[in-house]
């Protein structure tokens, strides 16, 4: 349980709901042969529970940005393992990405701030995290009169049938993790993106 969850240096210390989720990784670990080799050397970074609105729950696995390639293979199988040991809550896995504040004139860094660690590209990675294994084919940037901003984000239509019924659950966990409004839609003519 708790060797399942790696925490980053000065993050809160693992609390009851990570260690349910850590025991819920380690027993499919030991009971399904095919996640065995794979998920073996896997550690999560964190877990939150995310309210979604009429009595709904997400859950929000964070793990550590090296081992996303290792999760994205078998992601699939082990988040519809996990929405079965935890029935009536979608599951997601986010990457735990660290999000460098812009250099002031008055400090003076030793090296220029990586272009993965700017606000921008850490949001734009957890969408994508967020959509795995479909692809985002496009996205726009909607400004209203009052100027509130909604990003359209455009999903590849081939997994619509597989996907249709989470996409109230993405735009619920992203807005909880960045403060954007999103809505996730299938183009109707994707030929166009």
């Amino acid at each position: 349980m708790a060797s399942k969850i790696v925490k980053m240096a000065g993050a809160k210390p693992i609390d009851q709901f990570e260690i349910t989720i850590g025991q819920a990784i380690l027993d499919l670990e030991n009971s399904v042969p095919e996640l065995k080799k794979d998920l073996r050397p896997l550690t999560i970074t964190g877990a939150k529970e995310v309210e979604l609105g009429a009595g709904k729950q997400a859950i929000v696995i964070f793990v550590p940005v090296p081992q996303q390639k290792a999760f994205n293979k078998i992601q699939q199988r082990l988040t519809r393992e996990l929405e079965k040991k935890f029935s009536d809550r979608h599951v997601v896995f986010v990457s735990q990405r660290r999000i460098l504040k812009k250099p002031s004139r008055r400090e003076n860094p030793k090296q220029p701030r990586p272009r993965t660690r700017t606000l921008t590209a850490v949001h734009d990675a957890i969408l994508e995290d967020l959509v795995y294994p479909t692809e985002i084919v496009g996205k726009r940037t909607r400004v209203k009169v009052d100027g509130s901003k909604t990003i359209k984000c455009f999903l590849d239509t081939k997994d619509q049938t597989s996907l249709e019924y989470k996409l109230s659950t993405f735009s619920a966990v992203y807005r909880k993790l960045t403060g954007k409004d999103v809505v996730f839609e299938f183009p109707a003519n994707a030929e166009l993106f």
